[in-house]
């Protein structure tokens, strides 16, 4: 399909950088005052004692990060209008290696602070001139049992120039040692490429979907030695952290590193396994639809209904997602309107413009996304989305002082998922056409199989993992195939025909050289959908509670600051809701089908 030139689009459909600086020589002019600010932290290294002194370096800190944020978003967002503009490629470049050395020469800060009395640090959290830290002491306070005498931190942070070694080794592995493999599907000959085998996993011919996924997991098969050593590799340097800074295990150490407690991560995983009946029944109904004698592992992605495409022009679907918006309140509207009318947004594809969909804040401005809007349902949904994550960011930066605006990754999910589960169900009872309503159906059901079910497969996962070599158990390729395939036949139940391919589908997962990750996308949607069905039934002061929590930032543990929103996701309450929405929908489809 042609896209139109960026200067053939209209400027109302075009993000308005000028709004963080109107020229690229006003952040060049900025740029060169931060480069000589920077030296201003070296006369605080070492002499973090007096709260006066701290106090200083913190608010400089502030001061510093506001304007260094600016240049970044602002880099990035010209740059990703064209990913071939050299001058806008160089300017990212340029921020980004700075916004690194700025980090090392501010480095100190915490360590220096982690190494104060106790007592000290309780003062001055008590202390109301450092309200707009107190959480950032707490936090210290907290950490405080874990932190090692100077000289071993010193050589923990040495040790640290390699820590994330494994990472890049398996990036290395995946992207230069991979072979894609090729494949014929209509006569054409298709090389099979990390980017393309996802699609090639929904086409409807059941022989290319085999002959795909075989010839992709051979190639693994061939690395499966490597990328078990770096796996194992990884998992024990985890394990050395955890022993140096006297966690009790990795896990510990992860969750707490956000403030959540260690229940959460295990109440998932439990609540998850006693309902993956419903899990069960949702392949028993795909089976059946599809007709397929046998269901293999990589039927799993091929659409069970036609796409029904509402092929909305861009102004329509911002209506549309407003009206499904509505139940959070007149205020939120306003502030929709606000983002369409004053160009937070780049809407349409251009040549060389990056692809996907992202929002970014900038704090004293106002937050962006970048969208490239195709007219389908799927990119109806990213707008509400993309926009969830724009308004959580604008309530927090503008309700929280700096040092508490920006929220942790275990709520970052939150906000714009719920958007997407008030606007599914807006278009689910207002929809007249039953192939919209089954579309609909079959896309919050694969929404909540990816991300509370396959997500929490993957947690499982890791934690097995760890445990086993906790134990003193060497991980080697036979035993982590089966580990993953053991969890994951109980996963997708009697319906499915397994083969030795899925065993190796770990190896593949980049998210696991981030370890204990993927679980807060479980807990994120988990959380979402609590909130959004409350939303929905019209629960009484559930609306206040829920702007509370976009105001909040990071404030306080986002652990504490979901519970203020009576979702407490170390009791199995919110999992099981979710799974009555997931088996409600299954037998929905089951109707219509």
């Amino acid at each position: 399909m042609e896209v139109s030139k960026r200067d053939q689009i209209d400027t109302r459909y075009k993000w308005k950088l000028e709004d963080i600086y109107p020229s690229d020589e006003l952040w060049e002019q900025d740029f060169k005052e931060l480069q000589a600010r920077l030296s201003q932290f070296s006369k605080f290294a070492g002499r973090l004692k007096e709260p006066k002194t701290i106090l200083e370096v913190l608010r400089l800190s502030d001061e510093f990060g506001l304007i260094l944020e600016k240049l970044f978003v602002y880099a990035l967002c010209r740059k990703d209008e064209d990913t071939t503009n050299d001058k806008y490629v160089s300017m990212y470049s340029k921020i980004a290696m700075f916004s690194s050395q700025a980090s090392a020469q501010t480095s100190f800060i915490n360590p220096e602070l982690s190494q104060l009395p106790q007592e000290q640090l309780e003062q001055m959290a008590q202390d109301p001139e450092f309200k707009d830290y107190d959480y950032t002491l707490k936090l210290l306070i907290k950490q405080k049992q874990h932190i090692l005498s100077k000289d071993e931190e010193k050589l923990l942070a040495m040790a640290g120039d390699f820590a994330g070694d494994f990472r890049d080794i398996f990036v290395m592995i995946d992207n230069a040692d991979f072979i894609p493999p090729e494949i014929e599907v209509d006569k054409k000959t298709i090389k099979i490429t990390h980017g393309n085998y996802s699609l090639l996993m929904q086409n409807k011919d059941k022989q290319v979907r085999a002959k795909a996924y075989k010839a992709f997991y051979a190639q693994y098969k061939k690395l499966i030695n490597t990328i078990s050593a770096n796996y194992y590799a990884n998992v024990k340097k985890n394990i050395f952290y955890a022993k140096a800074r006297k966690y009790n295990s990795y896990l510990e150490k992860a969750v707490s590193g956000e403030d959540v407690p260690i229940e959460v991560y295990n109440t998932l995983i439990k609540s998850v396994n006693d309902n993956l009946d419903a899990l069960h029944r949702y392949i028993r109904l795909r089976k059946k639809v599809l007709n397929y004698p046998e269901y293999n592992m990589y039927d799993m992605y091929v659409p069970l209904v036609e796409d029904a495409d509402l092929k909305l022009e861009y102004e329509e679907a911002t209506k549309l997602v407003k009206k499904g918006l509505q139940p959070l309140g007149e205020e939120y509207q306003a502030l929709l309107d606000k983002a369409f009318n004053e160009r937070w947004i780049d809407v349409y594809e251009t040549p060389n413009k990056r692809s996907g969909a992202y929002s970014i804040d900038a704090t004293t401005v106002h937050p962006f996304i970048l969208l490239n809007y195709n007219k389908t349902t799927h990119d109806v949904f990213t707008i509400a989305h993309e926009l969830g994550h724009a308004m959580h960011s604008y309530y927090s930066s503008k309700s929280q002082p700096v040092s508490k605006a920006r929220y942790e990754i275990f709520v970052a999910e939150v906000a714009s998922t719920v958007n997407e589960m008030l606007l599914l169900d807006y278009l689910l009872k207002t929809s007249k056409d039953p192939a919209v309503k089954k579309y609909l159906l079959s896309y919050r059901l694969d929404a909540i199989r990816t991300t509370l079910f396959r997500q929490t497969q993957f947690a499982e996962f890791e934690k097995k993992a760890h445990d086993m070599v906790q134990e003193g158990q060497p991980l080697t390729p036979s035993l982590l195939n089966s580990i993953y395939a053991d969890i994951n036949k109980r996963y997708y139940g009697d319906a499915v025909t397994y083969d030795d391919e899925i065993a190796i589908e770990w190896a593949r997962i980049p998210h696991f050289y981030r370890s204990f990750y993927v679980y807060k996308y479980a807990t994120g949607i988990t959380s979402a959908i609590d909130i959004s069905q409350r939303i929905i039934n019209g629960e009484q002061g559930i609306l206040d509670k829920y702007m509370d929590f976009l105001k909040a930032g990071g404030s306080k543990s986002p652990y504490e600051i979901m519970k203020d929103l009576n979702v407490d996701l170390a009791t199995p309450g919110p999992y099981n809701k979710a799974m009555i929405v997931f088996k409600n929908t299954v037998k929905e489809l089951e109707k219509l089908l």
